[in-house]
């Protein structure tokens, strides 16, 4: 392969924990292939946080002013056009002759992988759990059937867009690494109208709540709290211990919690050091969703509820009894 793009993702000028397992698992491939790698950005002031790239052994990151990119554009004030991102990804890959580029599994990368792919007539390997080069092959392992079993796959052709599930790849620090800087000239993008056919003018954040995907801990609510309502006992146990709120997917079916929040196959992927489940049965679903958690505690009055098969503790009870009580027993423990 001749070259590597890693494209890292950023919030408010700070780049995401998925961002530095992108870059580490980016180095690790680019020295098992002998590629050069460059990690890609795009946004505003994430310049100024590049060293945290570096800390991950990232040597070179190339970045896209996201005012200068949005001047570009026909329609005003946009937050997010994922036209013009896709070919601002691709347009670089060309111009750095890269034959890989990695994205993180999230809901802005999988939005563009697919997009990426058909502007460099790639192949997509999606959600990946693990990667690898063999007789200068990229080989990857990713799950099928809702987690219930593993697929290897490998392709035929030198162009990959790969996806890597949030929270699997463990990022490995490296010393005394040097970052070079360089900002893209949008000029050289050959951008025109129409790769803003599709954009994002408003985007609605809660600053209040942390975000399942990068949370350590999580606190997940199902529907053995028979109503919205009782979710209340889950954010204070939550609250207690500086951990996200998640749902299950039949609760934010039933119009109880946001999208946002939801833990599961068809929602976030997360990997926490705790992960707290109170009164999930654990589809496989869900499962698939959080199953690589370090620690698992289940909260179910059915002893039999497969969360169980998964959990390191597990507590047969009623959830309006065994929460609260944790809840005061957590804040007791952390005021000491």
């Amino acid at each position: 392969m001749s070259s590597i793009i890693a494209f890292v993702e950023a919030k408010e000028g700070k780049f995401k924990n998925s961002a530095f397992e992108i870059v580490s698992e980016a180095v690790k491939l680019a020295s098992e292939s002998g590629s050069e790698l460059t990690v890609l950005a795009i946004g505003s002031g994430i310049e100024k946080d590049a060293n945290s790239l570096a800390d991950y052994g990232a040597v070179k990151l190339v970045y896209i002013d996201l005012n200068e990119l949005n001047g570009k554009s026909p329609a005003k004030d946009i937050k997010y056009s994922p036209s013009s991102y896709a070919k601002v990804i691709s347009e670089i890959a060309k111009q750095k002759n890269a034959d890989v580029i990695l994205l993180s599994a999230t809901s802005l990368g999988k939005d563009l992988a697919g997009r990426i792919s058909i502007k460099t007539d790639s192949s997509v390997y999606n959600d990946c759990i693990s990667i690898k080069t063999e007789g200068g092959k990229i080989t990857a392992s990713r799950p099928v059937y809702a987690g219930k079993s593993i697929t290897v796959v490998k392709s035929n052709s030198d162009k990959i867009v790969l996806t890597l599930r949030p929270n699997v790849f463990k990022p490995s620090k490296k010393e005394g690494v040097s970052i070079q800087i360089e900002k893209a000239d949008t000029g050289s993008l050959n951008l025109s109208d129409s790769d803003f056919s599709s954009v994002v003018k408003d985007v609605i954040i809660s600053s209040e709540k942390l975000d399942v995907a990068e949370a350590d801990r999580i606190v997940s609510g199902g529907r053995g709290l028979r109503e919205p309502e009782q979710f209340k006992i889950v954010e204070e146990l939550a609250n207690s211990i500086g951990a996200a709120v998640g749902a299950s997917r039949a609760v934010v079916d039933a119009g109880w919690r946001p999208h946002s929040e939801q833990v599961g196959q068809t929602g976030k992927t997360v990997s926490p050091s705790l992960y707290i489940a109170c009164g999930i049965s654990g589809a496989i679903q869900h499962l698939a969703g959080m199953s690589s958690s370090k620690c698992i505690v289940a909260i179910n009055k059915d002893k039999d509820a497969p969360i169980f098969q998964v959990a390191n503790y597990g507590i047969v009870g009623d959830v309006f009894e065994i929460i609260p009580a944790m809840t005061e027993e957590f804040k007791k423990v952390l005021s000491n």
